[in-house]
């Protein structure tokens, strides 16, 4: 019961999407906990650092609290678990980030939230090459004890998912939107069988949030932060892939990056990371030994 008490003002905390996660990290290191920011009144609030009259309104908006018990129910009933930054399951590395979530929901597996991962990341279209190249590095990685962190989207990030499913390993599907739904609707499927053979998948967006576009580069700071290495199989000049590439550096991993066809365009973003000094793997082992 405690516990569920306890669920409930992390999950009205989580619905305020009006602050971002910096906000909310200075909230609870003044509050502590989420139930006593709920208790507080728009004076109280508006005393604090960054709270103008706006925001405290949308922090003690009536229909956002009117939400919490029909969100625990579908938690609860769906088997899907909150986890907050003052969780001992919460993963370690996310929360040595910058702006880490201040919750995350979860379905499936939460031990592998802190097992040694490598994310895989590239183009949502991509060549049989690029296709070929995430199963391998997504099976191999997982046959030697890697949990592979990628993003279901379409193209690279569903054959690495693929790849570690053939090898009946561990993976982690980092979401753009509520767990009420898959986005893409195509891979429903492959999420079904990710939570079937033991996999997790995540999101910090709470029930109900759409996959907006603003969602994804956001959503990729998770794919990087809860990673101890990112690896890179094709991405266009300008590919989206590229913006989890800045969110590693910055967070200090590693960057691996398979070499692509000089004449494809979905080689042109990966190479270039190469020539600017990511390392270049063309074999699993290039990841695993050290």
């Amino acid at each position: 019961m405690e516990n569920i008490q306890k669920n409930k003002y992390w999950i009205w905390f989580s619905l305020i999407q009006s602050i971002g996660s910096i906000r909310k990290q200075k909230l609870l290191e003044k509050f502590k906990t989420p139930d006593m920011i709920y208790k507080l009144s728009k004076k109280q609030l508006m005393q604090v650092e960054g709270i103008g009259e706006k925001t405290a309104e949308n922090i003690l908006d009536k229909s956002i609290r009117e939400k919490i018990n029909n969100h625990l129910e579908y938690l609860n009933k769906n088997q899907i678990q909150i986890i907050t930054i003052q969780d001992k399951e919460y993963p370690k590395s996310l929360k040595q980030i910058y702006d880490c979530p201040i919750s995350i929901y979860v379905k499936g597996n939460i031990e592998l939230l802190n097992h040694e991962s490598i994310a895989i990341i590239g183009s949502r279209e991509c060549s049989n090459y690029g296709k070929d190249a995430a199963k391998y590095f997504g099976y191999h990685l997982a046959n030697n004890n890697k949990c592979v962190v990628s993003g279901l989207a379409k193209g690279i990030d569903s054959f690495a998912h693929i790849g570690v499913l053939g090898a009946n390993g561990n993976t982690i599907a980092v979401l753009g939107n509520g767990l009420q739904d898959i986005y893409p609707k195509e891979n429903r499927e492959l999420a079904n069988m990710i939570i079937k053979k033991g996999g997790t998948i995540i999101s910090e967006y709470p029930l109900g949030t759409p996959p907006n576009k603003m969602n994804f580069p956001a959503r990729n700071r998770i794919v990087s932060g809860i990673s101890n290495g990112v690896l890179v199989i094709e991405a266009k000049e300008k590919s989206g892939t590229l913006i989890t590439v800045d969110f590693a550096l910055e967070q200090g991993k590693e960057v691996f990056v398979v070499p692509g066809n000089i004449n494809s365009i979905y080689s042109v973003g990966t190479n270039r990371l190469i020539k600017e000094g990511a390392r270049l793997v063309n074999c699993y082992e290039d990841i695993t030994k050290k």
